[in-house]
């Protein structure tokens, strides 16, 4: 098995490492870093990996190197790493709006690097990850990598770097759209009579199988809203409501700027 280590242990690194664990990821393999003592306790206690706050030593022996700390910091990691990586080491970077081209800069034109846009989902192994790889990542570099993000979810491959701005925009950020729509449902829910336990698990619940049977079935999501849209019927009247108050447009609207706002940041952190 590859020797895996995270550098950063927030949310994100948390949510891969728990969602490894669960599929069966020997946590001898995985070593994770963190500033403070009381994050690595938190990351031996959860997920029993190791746990450290020194990155180079971290690294010098790893075949994957994920970098899951904040874009606004990501240029100084990656260039006190750069040295101290093994050369056949492949790096992945789960932070938005950081371009191959500044990772190579920070990194070295030598170093195999693969851009992925995983979302919180990963923890309990439903997650969504859109992959872009540079030229000197090989088959065997995509292969370790895809035992990770396959491990806690669904992976994919895009065909350019600018597609990764469509993943955040899509996946990345879509689980917090989808939150915002259940806790609406929820309280209108409770607004119209229901308890707040039996609102949130029928609206939870009505999310969860929707979007099964969306992933299974062969008919598009058109095609499933028409099958249970009935004329004259209560879900006709609601969708009405939603295309009469420009529904498609605002989500048209939300993406886009999800996206600008991810090819913004990919400026404001090249270097």
């Amino acid at each position: 098995m590859s020797s895996i280590v995270f550098i950063g242990g927030g949310n994100m690194a948390s949510c891969i490492v728990g969602g490894m664990i669960a599929r069966g990821f020997e946590a001898e393999d995985i070593t994770a870093t963190a500033p403070s003592e009381s994050s690595q306790e938190r990351l031996k206690s959860r997920f029993g990996i190791s746990a450290t706050d020194d990155n180079r030593s971290a690294v010098a022996h790893a075949d994957i190197v994920v970098l899951a700390v904040k874009p606004q910091i990501m240029r100084k990691v990656a260039m006190d790493l750069a040295s101290a990586l093994k050369a056949d080491a492949v790096v992945v970077s789960v932070a938005a709006g950081i371009s191959i081209n500044s990772l190579q800069l920070w990194l070295g034109n030598s170093t195999a690097i693969v851009r992925a846009m995983p979302n919180t989902p990963s923890l309990v192994l439903s997650g969504a990850t859109g992959l872009f790889a540079n030229e000197l990542t090989s088959q065997s570099h995509k292969d370790s990598v895809d035992q990770i993000f396959n491990a806690v979810g669904y992976c994919c491959w895009v065909e350019s770097e600018e597609q990764i701005n469509a993943v955040i925009a899509v996946s990345g950020s879509g689980p917090a759209y989808f939150f915002r729509i259940l806790e609406i449902m929820q309280a209108v829910g409770q607004e119209l009579g229901l308890s707040e336990e039996i609102a949130r698990n029928l609206v939870s619940q009505t999310a969860l199988g929707a979007a099964q049977m969306a992933k299974v079935s062969d008919s598009s999501p058109a095609q499933l809203r028409q099958e249970v849209t009935s004329p004259g019927g209560t879900t006709e009247r609601a969708l009405s409501t939603f295309q009469q108050d420009g529904l498609e447009a605002i989500f048209r609207r939300a993406m886009t700027s999800a996206s600008q706002r991810a090819e913004e940041m990919s400026k404001d952190f090249s270097d």
